[in-house]
């Protein structure tokens, strides 16, 4: 079996505060895109419910002989999950072809992750619907519920209470990823030492198209990462020039976007881009998406 495992992008990141367990509570509105990983799921050999699920074998490989593919990576830990939820001892081999870049605020892992939940599920004939799958995509990180049905939603609480958001038609996004990543953990605690909690941030109200107005397209984990960081303020800057609606920074980082309405405006200023920053970030074109994709998704370019 071939799933896909599409990036999102934060289209804006509110911090709220923070529970006692060290969680931030959050407002963002989150939009899956066109640059996805590919994932073969494979079962080698009979599934048996009569011998221990912890008997189940899964083996991953990559790619990139930068990620882990030991039981550190999440997909593999979905897979794990899956068998033990089960009840069954399988042996499971997962291929994946990276193609989101690691430590950019992409949420690449959790795709991932929510990608070999939903593959497994089906494979194994489990009939477990979204509330299942969303509850178990949960313990291995708050990200990963928003993968399961993979739409953009308005994500509350740690990012895990979720609301369809109605985004009307589609956008183009560049993304220009630099060469070095950020630390998730690393960019909230730094939010927490420089910037703390001074005031609760306002409501965000969006339009009935359901996409915000650039006033409101903010990420309040910028004010941590850009002063570490200068050259994400100059991308930003970059995208900007080249006429995009707004240029944001996703999640934690690296990865900043701009956002534009005509796929060929898009692809322009990504074309001006990479002239400029071929030697440190890569640039790619990628379109909005309504869902996941089942089979190919739409053409990404990388320029």
């Amino acid at each position: 079996m071939r799933v896909f495992a599409p990036a999102k992008v934060n289209l804006f990141l509110r911090i709220l505060g923070r529970r006692e367990d060290g969680y931030h509570l959050l407002d963002s509105l989150m939009l899956p895109v066109s640059l996805c990983d590919e994932i073969r799921i494979r079962l080698d050999g009979a599934v048996s419910a009569e011998r221990p699920a912890s008997s189940a074998q899964i083996r991953l490989s990559c790619d990139d002989s930068r990620i882990p593919s030991d039981e550190t990576n999440l997909a593999s830990r979905a897979a794990s999950l899956v068998c033990r939820e089960a009840g069954l001892a399988a042996r499971v081999s997962l291929r994946l072809v990276k193609r989101i870049p690691a430590g950019a605020g992409l949420g690449g892992g959790s795709s991932d992750a929510a990608a070999v939940l939903k593959g497994l599920n089906s494979l194994l004939k489990l009939g477990w619907g979204e509330p299942r799958l969303c509850e178990l995509g949960l313990r291995l990180g708050a990200d990963v519920p928003f993968f399961i049905p993979c739409r953009p939603a308005r994500a509350t609480g740690i990012g895990e209470e979720l609301r369809p958001a109605g985004l009307v038609g589609r956008r183009w996004l560049v993304l220009v990823v630099p060469s070095f990543g950020v630390s998730t953990p690393w960019a909230y605690r730094r939010f927490d030492q420089l910037v703390g909690m001074t005031a609760p941030s306002p409501t965000i109200t969006v339009p009935a198209d359901g996409w915000p107005p650039p006033a409101a397209c903010l990420n309040d984990l910028e004010r941590a990462v850009l002063p570490a960081h200068p050259l994400l303020q100059q991308l930003k800057n970059m995208l900007l020039s080249a006429q995009a609606e707004v240029a944001l920074m996703s999640g934690s980082g690296s990865a900043v976007f701009g956002l534009f309405g005509r796929k060929e405006a898009a692809q322009r200023a990504a074309d001006g881009i990479r002239q400029t920053v071929a030697q440190h970030s890569r640039v790619f074109v990628v379109e909005s998406l309504a869902e996941a994709p089942c089979s190919n998704p739409p053409e990404v370019r990388s320029v």
